[in-house]
């Protein structure tokens, strides 16, 4: 496997859990000194390591969602003996602290960054590269999940004000990028409102048209309530483009509000109306959202300001 300029040999259990079990408790005999989980739900099985390789310490990834309501019991003592917890942003640490009671002296920080080689594939992108069902006019783009399970992230709120923004910019399409079982549910949510001509659907998109997606597009919004960082954003903020999210969760820690866009309340279709035809109306102001979006991601979410910040995480464990 690749990452920037290293490359890196790794081992898989080809989706068996309990082979994956049965080669992380043999790893134990090299006696590692470190084990990094990269989720919660993993938390166990490093839990069982440390019985055989008791000078060891951990490291366990939190995300979003999956900590902000409580885990099993088995897994909630797991994450709270573990050495210490990342979260991706502070709202995810709140809630390891007092949802999944790990004492805040073990719970860090780190921000999610783009992929190393993001500035390279995005050079290699251009409108050529749009998928050819993607829509002419001024689009807005989503993209997330289309799951039953996930009907946080707020898509049916955008679909539902486009009919009050036609009224005004009749050449408005949307763009929701993604893929799920709850595509028939929105689909009609567009029938019903009547502006299904205006909101389409793209899947199967790989990464080339998706960064096309993200050039082309002129707002990117997804008013979600349950992003634990936000990754989306940041593509959509280092493409140039503002942004429109959820007041909630870890949007805001991404998201600087009537600076590099906007957040809303999740479900009030009024209030993302105001501020995407607040964008559309304003092209300029729109403009220099996106550019300080761009050099915010290049200051304080790149690859390189992750790796510094994971470094001296690792330093502390490791000098301690």
């Amino acid at each position: 496997m690749r990452v920037g300029e290293r490359e890196f040999v790794f081992t898989g259990a080809a989706r068996g859990k309990a082979g994956f079990a049965a080669a992380a408790l043999k790893a134990t005999r090299r006696r590692p000194k470190l084990v990094l989980a990269a989720h919660p739900n993993l938390a166990p099985i490093v839990r069982c390591m440390k019985v055989f390789a008791p000078r060891m310490k951990s490291i366990v990834c939190t995300h979003g969602v999956e900590v902000w309501e409580p885990l099993s019991s088995m897994r909630r003592r797991a994450l709270q003996r573990a050495t210490v917890v990342l979260a991706p942003s502070q709202t995810t640490a709140d809630f390891v602290v007092s949802l999944q009671g790990v004492a805040r002296e073990r719970v860090r920080v780190l921000h999610w960054a783009l992929d190393p080689d993001f500035d390279t594939r995005v050079a290699g992108t251009n409108s050529d590269g749009l998928p050819k069902d993607f829509p002419r006019g001024r689009v807005i783009l989503a993209v997330g999940r289309w799951l039953a399970a996930e009907r946080y992230k707020g898509m049916d709120t955008l679909i539902q004000c486009m009919p009050r923004l036609l009224l005004r910019w009749p050449d408005a399409q949307l763009a929701i990028v993604g893929s799920g079982d709850d595509r028939d549910w929105l689909e009609n949510i567009a029938k019903v409102s009547g502006v299904q001509r205006h909101v389409n659907f793209l899947t199967g998109l790989n990464y080339s048209e998706l960064s096309a997606c993200y050039g082309a597009a002129e707002i990117f919004a997804l008013p979600s309530r349950g992003e634990g960082f936000g990754f989306v954003y940041l593509e959509a903020m280092a493409r140039g483009k503002p942004v429109i999210g959820g007041a909630h969760g870890g949007a805001p820690e991404v998201i600087r509000d009537g600076a590099t866009g906007y957040l809303v309340s999740h479900g009030d279709a009024v209030q993302l109306t105001t501020s995407l035809d607040t964008l559309l109306s304003n092209p300029e102001m729109a403009r220099q959202m996106g550019e300080r979006g761009r050099e915010r991601v290049q200051k304080e979410f790149k690859f390189s300001v992750f790796a510094k910040n994971f470094k001296k995480i690792l330093r502390e464990l490791c000098e301690s």
